[in-house]
């Protein structure tokens, strides 16, 4: 794969609508779950362990096979029953969709396939259908997954004033180990195998439509 479209794809500039979702980040901070840097720290690392077990069995299996995208990501919707956590999977995955058939061509099959079809489009099996029609292996395309999940929580933060820059910044540095960790203890995880490592995370998430005023969609 071209490095330059993989670096595209991992760009802020991209626009897959990411930074609209905080994941859960904002209603734990009105819930008091995170108050501190630490609890932060302790957050994104249960986001990413999420995103882990979750995700990367979507993402992988969409990669290894396309032509069952459908199938992967109707399971997907079954398995996400939070409505906060399924809108923004489908709105973040139907980003993706849209961004990828406008800059990469190899992409256009995908989206007319979600088109014709009225499927839902959930980011973790996007994510992997798109990186395979790019021409990204798979073990790149779940790293690229778990890298938008921790920028997403990093950025969220920094908006919410739970950190600074340069911190955020850090706090994602020292990470960087954890998501390998990560990638590595989940890379090879099936369909049958996706869970939740924290299902607080996901009930925090559910709160977000409840909160009384808010930066982020979730």
């Amino acid at each position: 794969m071209n490095p330059f479209l993989l670096w595209q794809l991992a760009d802020s500039a991209f626009p897959t609508g990411g930074f609209a979702h905080a994941s859960g980040l904002e209603a734990a901070r009105e819930l008091g779950i995170v108050r501190s840097t630490g609890d932060l720290a302790r957050f994104a690392a249960e986001t990413l362990w999420n995103a882990g077990s979750f995700g990367l069995p979507f993402v992988t299996a969409a990669h290894r096979a396309p032509g069952e995208l459908a199938a992967i990501d109707l399971r997907c919707e079954a398995f996400t029953p939070g409505h906060v956590a399924n809108r923004a999977s489908r709105a973040q995955g139907q980003a993706l969709l849209r961004a990828a058939e406008a800059a990469l061509p190899a992409s256009a099959a995908l989206a007319e396939q979600v088109r014709r079809e009225r499927l839902p489009a959930h980011l973790a099996p996007v994510h992997g259908a798109v990186l395979r029609a790019v021409g990204a292996d798979v073990a790149t395309a779940q790293r690229l997954f778990l890298f938008g999940a921790l920028r997403g929580v990093v950025a969220a933060a920094v908006r919410l004033g739970l950190a600074g820059p340069m911190e955020g910044q850090a706090l994602q540095a020292r990470l960087a180990t954890l998501a390998e960790e990560v990638a590595g203890a989940c890379a090879h995880l099936a369909l049958e195998d996706a869970a939740h490592s924290n299902p607080l995370v996901d009930l925090v998430q559910a709160h977000q439509d409840r909160l009384y005023s808010r930066l982020f969609r979730s």
